[in-house]
């Protein structure tokens, strides 16, 4: 896959490139870097931190009975 270094920009490639979608490691460190520093951030959480895991009455199971055959897809 042919791609440009999000760093430098200069074009790379995933077939011969081991720092793939980086260009160098020179590039992939100072993305590393960018992160660490809090230079880049998820704007927004995953998931809402104030909803609880599970429901209140618990995780539940769901059972599938994969046997069964469904008429629907003949």
């Amino acid at each position: 896959m042919k791609h440009r270094c999000p760093i430098c920009k200069t074009p790379t490639d995933s077939e011969s490139n081991v720092t793939f979608p980086f260009c160098s490691e020179r590039c992939q460190d100072r993305d590393l870097g960018n992160w660490a520093t809090e230079k880049y951030k998820v704007s927004e959480p995953i998931f809402d931190e104030d909803e609880e895991e599970f429901p209140k009455s618990g995780p539940q199971t769901i059972i599938l009975d994969l046997d069964e055959t469904d008429e629907s897809r003949n």
